[in-house]
């Protein structure tokens, strides 16, 4: 019998939310109630939408799978289903050591999911999906897979090849998402940098953003997860120019040593990054710059810390996060080269790295003081709205804080503020009514 209800739990990254938005626009056109929400059981039937990027991402996704096998045992719960990333790459031990699981898909089994669950496929549906975030903001996929060959990343095992999404596809897409009253768009993909060589045998970013630029409602476009490898530098005046493509990047850069970079496989070494960072900031005066660390890679001595701090002293990126090394199965890494940090000693350089960039950043938000920015509000918390400027991601970077009583401000409308203090992490701002 066809559940009325289903529960669709989503783990790890942006383009896991997508691929579980995707299902639930399937299932909701089924005529199917959707539930988002691991801690509640009113739904007889569970989707866990995992994540197997990281130790710590891998064993969040096996406690909740365990809970609601739990659940399941505890006759809460009649059917649960695994998707995503971590059952794509451990499915045959997984089957294994969960015998409560009805199934266990891939990344890439959306008509077998759906089938599963006795609703019809719509092929007409292509590009339609049921946005699970608030409704004015939506990260749009351009391709999946990875071609990169980084040590130290089970990505390309997981998700495969580099795909593109055809352009025609995309803008396809993006107009829905317009038409449904999203106003800024988040491109994500493993790499967008590598978008179209495989299916226009080039680079193609470009001209996707400048597709992207026509369509009127959206009022901002983001980039993130770019490669530094061969980065499509003719991306740079477009974004200069539109009014619409925010002065931000998101481009992890892991390490600045040139040794450490060649065994990562990183394929650019310590001058071309810096040379890389010297034109974004050339052609594009302002813009904010998001970049992610990897500290205690196999290798990394004292020595190569200490320049890894000074990089991020001196580059003072707007935003930056860090992780520690871990061993990934079957990585390159993993095979050949030996884990010889101890693990405390990664916690305490992700901890010295973060520790410096919090200055960095409160030394950057301070600047902002006195300065009027355009900003969406994401949401209302009391008497306070928050939002983010054109140099904010959702969820990962800066907010700011606004106090408003009235209950005036709508949510994903747009407005100007004066900022009038700064933490760390957080501006303080005032609207401003010029």
């Amino acid at each position: 019998m066809k559940p009325k209800k289903i529960n669709i739990v989503t783990l790890g990254c942006s383009k896991n939310l997508v691929d579980s938005q995707v299902l639930a626009g399937q299932l909701q056109k089924n005529n199917i109630e959707l539930l988002h929400d691991s801690n509640d059981l009113s739904a007889r039937t569970v989707v866990i939408n995992t994540c197997g990027f990281i130790l710590d991402a891998k064993q969040e996704s096996i406690d909740n799978i365990l809970s609601f096998a739990e659940e399941k045992r505890a006759g809460n719960i009649d059917h649960l289903f695994v998707m995503g990333c971590l059952s794509e790459r451990y499915k045959d031990a997984l089957r294994k050591e969960m015998p409560e699981v009805d199934e266990f898909f891939g990344v890439n089994n959306l008509r077998e999911i759906i089938e599963i669950l006795d609703a019809d496929y719509k092929k007409e549906l292509l590009g339609e999906r049921q946005l699970t975030n608030p409704g004015h903001y939506a990260y749009l996929k351009i391709s999946e897979g990875c071609d990169r060959s980084c040590s130290f990343c089970a990505i390309p095992l997981i998700r495969g090849k580099h795909i593109s999404k055809p352009i025609e596809k995309i803008i396809s897409e993006a107009n829905y998402l317009a038409s449904i009253g999203v106003k800024e768009l988040i491109l994500i993909a493993q790499d967008l940098t590598y978008y179209g060589i495989d299916i226009y045998k080039k680079q193609a970013l470009a001209e996707l953003l400048l597709e992207l630029d026509k369509i009127e409602s959206i009022e901002w476009i983001r980039l993130h997860y770019a490669y530094p490898t061969s980065f499509p530098t003719d991306i740079l005046p477009i974004m200069r120019l539109s009014s619409k493509i925010c002065n931000y990047l998101d481009i992890p850069f892991q390490h600045i040593n040139s040794r450490i970079l060649a065994d990562m496989k990183r394929n650019i070494d310590k001058e071309n990054t810096l040379q890389l960072i010297k034109k974004f900031r050339k052609e594009i005066p302002g813009i904010a710059l998001r970049t992610t660390i990897l500290v205690g890679f196999p290798g990394e001595t004292v020595e190569d810390f200490e320049e890894l701090k000074e990089f991020v002293k001196e580059t003072r990126f707007d935003r930056l996060g860090v992780f520690t090394y871990s061993e990934e199965d079957d990585t390159h890494a993993a095979i050949h080269l030996k884990d010889d940090v101890p693990e405390k000693e990664k916690q305490r350089r992700a901890d010295e790295i973060m520790l410096l960039q919090q200055d960095i950043s409160l030394e950057i938000n301070t600047e902002k003081i006195g300065r009027t920015f355009k900003v969406i509000i994401d949401r209302r918390e009391g008497d306070q709205v928050i939002g983010r400027t054109e140099f904010d991601s959702v969820e990962v970077d800066n907010e700011v804080v606004i106090e408003d009583p009235s209950a005036s401000i709508q949510i994903g409308n747009f407005y100007k503020v004066e900022i009038i203090d700064a933490t760390e992490f957080d501006l303080i701002g005032i609207w401003n009514y010029d």
